[in-house]
Parts: C-alpha cells; sequence; structure tokens
C-alpha cells in the first residue's frame, strides 16, 4: 500500500525508463533464434520478470544486469508455455506465433491480466490460420500446429497492437513475405519491427500495411528499447495536476503529441526537446474533450491519469474510451475522493471539482493506479491507494521517483 500527503507541488527532472509494452514483445522475439540477443533500457518491472521467467522455462537462458538482458540459447524449445505464467499478463499470449514457427506446435492458455473487458484473441488466431497454422482452443488453451508457416495477406478490422505483434513474429520465419492490412502503428509495434530486422528479417512499412519477409532462420542482434510514452506522460501529470513543473528527461516527444495537445488546451505549458518534454501545471486547468484512439490518437493507457487530471478542472470533460470496453475502474475510486464523474456506455462526463480529498482507494488495474496516485497527489490530506502488484507492473521505483520531485509519498503494509 502507498501512502500519500497531497497537496504539495512537484518541481524537477525524472528520467524515463525504457517502454514495458516494447519490451515484452522484444523478449518474446528471441524464441526465434538460438544465438544471443541483447536488450538494452529494460525496465525492472513485475511483468518484465514474467516475461524473462517465461521464456527460462520454453528453454532460454538469460542474463539481466543494469537493464541489459542477454538471452540466448532454446535449440529445442519447450512447445508448452506454462498456464501459471501466461495468465499473470496478456502479453504472454505473444509466446504463441514464435513457438509455432521454430517448433512447429505449440501449446499457450487463454491469456490473463487487467480487467479491462472483453479482448477476445480472435485477430491472434485467425492471422495465424492465414499463414497455414491450425488452431483449435481445448480446456481454456489455445493448440496450434503447422509444419512450416507460410507467408499471407491478412487483413485485421481494428488495428490491434498485440494481433500485429503477433503476425510480425510469425512471419519473420514464415515461408515466404506475410502483408498485415490495417496494421497497429504504435511506436512499441514499430520497434519490434526495428529489432526484427536487426535479426536478419525484412520489414517495410506502407500507408495502410507492414510487410514482413520471413528467413529459414534469424540470427541474434543488440538493440535499445525505446523510453516509455505512458510513463512519461504519467509523471508530466503529475506535475500538471499538482500545479508544478516537472521535466521528462530520456523521453520521445514524437511520440506524445496527441496527448501533449490536450495537455495544452487544458492550460498546461509544454516545452520540448529533441529528448526530453517539460509541462508547467495551471492553476486550474481548463476542461478538454478527448476520445482514445489507435496510434498517433490519444492513449488509452493515459485515459485513465488524464481523467484524474479533468477531475479538478474548471467545467465539463467529456471522454470517449474506443479501445477498451471496461476501462473505468479508476472511477468509482476517483468518485470516493470527491470528483465528480458520469458513466455512461463508453463515455465519461467529468465535471471539475475545486478539490480533492484523502482517501483510502485500490487499484484495480495498472493505469488505473496511476490514476489514483495522481489524484491523491493533489488531494487535500493523507490518501492510501492500495494495489501495489498493479503498479509495481507498469511503473519502474515509482516511489523514489516522485519523492525526487518533491512528493510526499511512502510505502506501508496492507
Amino acid at each position: 500500500m502507498i501512502g500519500i500527503h497531497g497537496g504539495h507541488r512537484l518541481e524537477g527532472e525524472v528520467r524515463i525508463s525504457g517502454a514495458k509494452n516494447a519490451a515484452l514483445p522484444a523478449i518474446f522475439a528471441t524464441l526465434l533464434t538460438p544465438e544471443p540477443v541483447v536488450l538494452r533500457n529494460i525496465p525492472r518491472l513485475l511483468d518484465v520478470e514474467t516475461a524473462v521467467e517465461l521464456v527460462r522455462a520454453l528453454g532460454k537462458e538469460v542474463r539481466w544486469e543494469d537493464g541489459v538482458l542477454r538471452i540466448w540459447g532454446g535449440e529445442e524449445l519447450c512447445p508448452e508455455a506454462p498456464a501459471e505464467l501466461v495468465q499473470r499478463m496478456r502479453a504472454s499470449f505473444l509466446v504463441l506465433g514464435p513457438l509455432v514457427a521454430r517448433t512447429g506446435s505449440a501449446r499457450v492458455a487463454l491469456p490473463g491480466g487487467c480487467a479491462l473487458g472483453p479482448r477476445p484473441v480472435d485477430f491472434h488466431l485467425q492471422g495465424l490460420a492465414r499463414l497455414g497454422a491450425q488452431v483449435e482452443l481445448h480446456d481454456g488453451a489455445v493448440r496450434a500446429h503447422a509444419p512450416r508457416l507460410r507467408g499471407a495477406l491478412v487483413y485485421l478490422d481494428f488495428p490491434s497492437v498485440g494481433a500485429t505483434e503477433q503476425l510480425l513474429l510469425a512471419g519473420a520465419l514464415a515461408q515466404g513475405t506475410t502483408t498485415v492490412v490495417n496494421p497497429a502503428r504504435e511506436p512499441e509495434v514499430v520497434d519490434l519491427a526495428v529489432l526484427l530486422g536487426k535479426m536478419g528479417a525484412e520489414v517495410h512499412w506502407g500507408l495502410d500495411r507492414v510487410t514482413i519477409r520471413g528467413r529459414p532462420a534469424l540470427s541474434g542482434a543488440e538493440h535499445t528499447i525505446i523510453p516509455d510514452r505512458i510513463e512519461a506522460g504519467t509523471y508530466l501529470l503529475a506535475g500538471a495536476i499538482t500545479r508544478g513543473r516537472v521535466r521528462a528527461c530520456a523521453a520521445c516527444p514524437e511520440h506524445l503529441r496527441a496527448f501533449l495537445d490536450r495537455l495544452e488546451l487544458a492550460g498546461a505549458e509544454v516545452a520540448a526537446g529533441e529528448d526530453w518534454v517539460e509541462v508547467q501545471g495551471p492553476a486550474r486547468p481548463r476542461a478538454v474533450d478527448f476520445r482514445t484512439w489507435p496510434y498517433p490518437g490519444f492513449p488509452t493507457d493515459l485515459q485513465p491519469p488524464m481523467v484524474a487530471f479533468l477531475a479538478l478542472a474548471e467545467g465539463r470533460s467529456t471522454v470517449t474510451e474506443t479501445v477498451y470496453a471496461a476501462r473505468f475502474g479508476h472511477v468509482e475510486p476517483l468518485l470516493q475522493m470527491g470528483a465528480r464523474i458520469q458513466v455512461a456506455g463508453n463515455v465519461l462526463v467529468v465535471e471539475g471539482v475545486e478539490r480533492l480529498r484523502g482517501a483510502r482507494v485500490e487499484a484495480t488495474d495498472i493505469r488505473a493506479g496511476a490514476a489514483l496516485v495522481l489524484a491523491a497527489l493533489a488531494a487535500e490530506g493523507v490518501s492510501f491507494v492500495r494495489g501495489d502488484p498493479h503498479l509495481a507492473r507498469g511503473y519502474e521505483k515509482l516511489g523514489e521517483k516522485l519523492r525526487a520531485l518533491g512528493a510526499r509519498v511512502w510505502e506501508e503494509p496492507d
């Protein structure tokens, strides 16, 4: 449990960690080759530790020191992923494509993770079937078999990040060229494509598609993970919600354009350089409307923290969630802190209040937890946020970084 004494202005610089959502698929990409792959700028997070544990269970050797992962071995991979690990987080399902491509068959449990509403893996399975895999569901797990995957044209009804990554991973060892029409273009997906290119696959982005020409075998590579845009946005909001000034260093402003645009509309002052972004919070935010959307739109992972910020705005904000149907786990705890929010389907109507009050609240997922921490930083009095495992899954050294900015944050037993 995290204790927070609110009402203190945050000031200073914070160094942004490597992107969790880029690190996870990169770790699973190492299943495509027995040769050494070196990954740099890896954040020390529970989800990353789960990914490391999973590839070890499948036959890889791993050494992790000072943010650098060296992964090698696995000439003969285990084709069955331990269900207990896969069910910890949704991204673990990405081992399916590499296992089928390397071993010819795989058994992977249906994934777990944050409860954000229905997130079926249909796009993953339909895509792998197009590449020639025989896929069936049995006893809560997916079984897939293919002597050799074959490149094919795959159309995605929605630009799913996970499905695009799954097809890139599988296509890297498929015979011929795999073309994904309407792919996700999130920076983390592009980062995976860059890594696969270094390993020997040919990846090309077009106007409405991405193609990957597979190879019979891939080589080892070295790769540095991109900065975590969600962590950067969260700390910038921490400064803005406390009327402070925070600079996110080792960040990529280009990955945050839609988010920074809404911050400016809300009255924040934004400055940016090649690898940093700085935000000065307003005396009181102005209400703004936004909808989450695949990149380059407003990222769904920053919706809950942004709602916490707008809870203190002057006026009414309308927030439309188009990516995850049930990404509203932060609403009830924010109401306990004095926010005024109404839920209508996939729309939130946020009536800004002048102040929030400290409370005991519980995080139900990673980004809801971040929203509650932000609200607590701005609230009057003391708050306690339960749900440490969720925050530890997505934010490296959260308490330490907040304290360095001037926050009064501490850990307490539940």
